[in-house]
């Protein structure tokens, strides 16, 4: 009995608005022909990239694998290291149940899966602000020694310089990939200029059109690599995002607030030497942690500002929780102790310098550029779902469901589950009998 594949496309910051384009795009539209969709699929809170694509693996949210923010966050400072490690994931991956199951894996680009289990892995592990020519040296131990042997050589080019491109090495290595192993049973791909010219131009326009279109010729690549050299017959395949996107007004610094109400000390060089309350920015959210929770006193008075900045309309943030609220509401846990968020879309920055509160978006920043993510998943773009293979319905539309839901559905498509998740498949998508 020949065994069914899957392959796995996913653009970051893919919203659910896309899919009235993708739906006239002469590859993606074979999918809406041929399989079903989830419209709007929720997101992770906070819809950072990392923590999302670790849930779409995991089918937990952050309280239960424990990558809360695309970076290693440390109070007073402002450059810290991203999650890189596998093991720095709390249970059990989709991929190493597959591999369990006697499945080939795959996966391209995939945040947070240096050292994973993966027959042929290539991680997202250069750093994004990188220019340099030497990139093997963030790849030494994280990926798979086989495909650096295989196809550095060839394609790193694509990785090296100021013109460097992530989207480009990955699918250069990825019909080679399907073409010289047989296409692997499972495959997961991971592109992310979608949501590089969505911070850069905003949610909607003409540019975000024209990246859709390099993504499904993209995908027709990897649907024909497939048809020449793998099983197109018993391939499932599945599209989909990590979060949405927001368009964003401006920024707020609540760290120029902290300091000036005394929470953060600086020296004559501007350095932070004490700190009782630091936020740490998630874009479209942010995150005050507290030096000494246990102080009653200071985080009393935290509170206090933080209320009075919530109330106060031209401020504008909308909603305050605090770290056992965001646990039972948004199954969250991480180093704050308070969030906060804009009642409108507005980001906030790290900074703690100067007396502005409030500041333009800059792109050099994904957190505070003309468009982000980070913050309440259920608020203006959520992400999307296609899915498309012998084992998924026709036509079916199905409203919402959660990221959450991904890993499960992944499972149950190879007839595998998996144990102590929070998400559960998505058995409308799924034939009857299957």
């Amino acid at each position: 009995m020949r065994k069914n594949k899957l392959l796995v496309f996913c653009l970051d910051a893919l919203c659910s608005s896309d899919l009235k384009i993708m739906k006239e795009l002469p590859n993606f539209k074979l999918l809406f022909e041929n399989g079903s969709y989830v419209e709007h699929v929720e997101s992770v809170y906070p819809s950072l990239t990392y923590p999302a694509h670790v849930s779409i693996l995991t089918g937990t949210n952050i309280e239960k694998h424990g990558i809360y923010h695309n970076e290693i966050l440390k109070a007073g400072k402002l450059q810290v290291p991203v999650f890189n490690d596998r093991q720095l994931i709390k249970g059990k991956l989709f991929t190493d149940y597959a591999k369990e199951h006697g499945y080939q894996t795959c996966s391209l680009s995939w945040p947070v899966t240096g050292h994973a289990d993966i027959d042929l892995n290539m991680p997202m592990i250069v750093p994004i602000n990188y220019h340099g020519n030497d990139p093997l040296t963030f790849m030494k131990g994280f990926a798979t020694d086989e495909l650096i042997e295989n196809y550095y050589w060839k394609y790193s080019r694509y990785l090296k310089g100021n013109d460097r491109s992530l989207d480009l090495y990955t699918m250069a290595l990825a019909p080679d990939i399907i073409r010289d192993y047989h296409q692997p049973d499972v495959m997961l791909v991971k592109m992310c200029d979608l949501d590089t010219v969505r911070h850069n131009f905003g949610v909607y326009g003409n540019h975000v059109d024209a990246q859709l279109l390099k993504h499904d010729n993209e995908f027709g690549v990897l649907v024909e690599s497939i048809k020449r050299y793998g099983d197109f017959a018993n391939t499932n395949f599945i599209v989909l995002g990590d979060h949405g996107q927001t368009n964003i007004d401006h920024i707020l610094n609540i760290n120029v607030i902290l300091r000036q109400h005394g929470f953060i000390t600086v020296n004559d060089t501007n350095e932070i030497v004490a700190y009782d309350a630091y936020c740490h920015s998630c874009s479209l959210s942010a995150w005050i942690e507290l030096r000494d929770p246990n102080d009653t006193k200071i985080k009393k008075q935290v509170y206090e500002l933080l209320n009075s900045l919530k109330n106060d309309p031209e401020i504008g943030i909308g909603h305050l929780y605090t770290k056992e609220e965001a646990q039972r509401l948004y199954h969250l846990t991480g180093p704050f102790d308070f969030i906060i968020e804009g009642a409108k879309p507005i980001a906030f920055g790290s900074t703690y310098l100067g007396d502005d509160i409030f500041s333009d978006c800059d792109i050099h920043d994904y957190k505070t550029a003309i468009a982000s993510h980070g913050g309440l998943p259920f608020k203006d773009e959520t992400t999307t779902m296609i899915a498309c293979g012998p084992m998924i319905k026709q036509g079916i539309r199905i409203e919402r469901k959660q990221l959450v839901d991904i890993a499960p559905t992944m499972a149950r498509i190879l007839g595998f589950a998996m144990n102590d998740i929070d998400g559960q498949a998505i058995d409308e998508l799924f034939k009857i009998g299957w």
